[in-house]
């Protein structure tokens, strides 16, 4: 069996990953993570995966490498990390009584052989109809600004939801557990 690499330096990704009680290591990727003219932000978050995994095969050339990335989608737009206050107010008022789509790109690579399997995760968040106040004091609690979407759903971001809907609650981590673990099982690797 091959050992497993992470390719994220995402805190959040390493806990989810700790639950399937693998041994593993993380390296943060360098790539370019930039959309590209014209292109889907399905296929934005598939073709990031796979650039992450494959960043890190020369360095882990006996490993499966798992790659993730996530994006928000609201009305059809691309959300990023807001980085800041003043952008995540701007994103959590947007998404107010809305819907917002978490796309997440998941791929594992065999460094031995450069198999790769690929696959995009929706999993969508309703809001409650939130006022600014309400904004206000759940940024101020959480500061959410390295978050896609601007809240931590694991943490107080569960209070701002009407609903959610999607197969794998993971995924709006950041890593869609039920299908890597699909994925590992093809790979070879039997979890439990």
């Amino acid at each position: 069996m091959s050992s497993l690499v992470l390719a994220s330096s995402s805190p959040y990704r390493r806990e989810l990953l700790s639950r399937l009680r693998q041994p593993f290591e993380w390296a943060a990727p360098s790539i370019d993570e930039a959309r590209r003219e014209c292109e889907s932000a399905e296929h934005l978050v598939r073709r990031l995966a796979q650039e992450k995994a494959l960043a890190l095969a020369e360095r882990f050339g006996e490993h499966l490498i798992i790659g993730s990335d996530q994006v928000a989608v609201l009305d059809g737009q691309v959300l990023g990390k807001p980085h800041d206050y003043r952008r995540a107010h701007a994103q959590l008022s947007a998404a107010s009584g809305k819907s917002v789509t978490f796309l997440t790109g998941l791929a594992l690579l065999d460094s031995r052989d450069g198999r790769c399997q690929v696959d995009c995760i929706p999993y969508t968040v309703h809001f409650r109809d939130l006022t600014a106040e309400q904004i206000e004091r759940y940024l101020k609690a959480e500061e959410p600004y390295d978050c896609a979407g601007s809240f931590k759903a694991e943490g107080l971001g569960i209070s701002l939801f009407r609903s959610t809907e999607g197969s794998d609650v993971n995924s709006l981590i950041g890593l869609p557990l039920i299908r890597l673990v699909e994925m590992l099982d093809t790979a070879g690797v039997q979890i439990p």
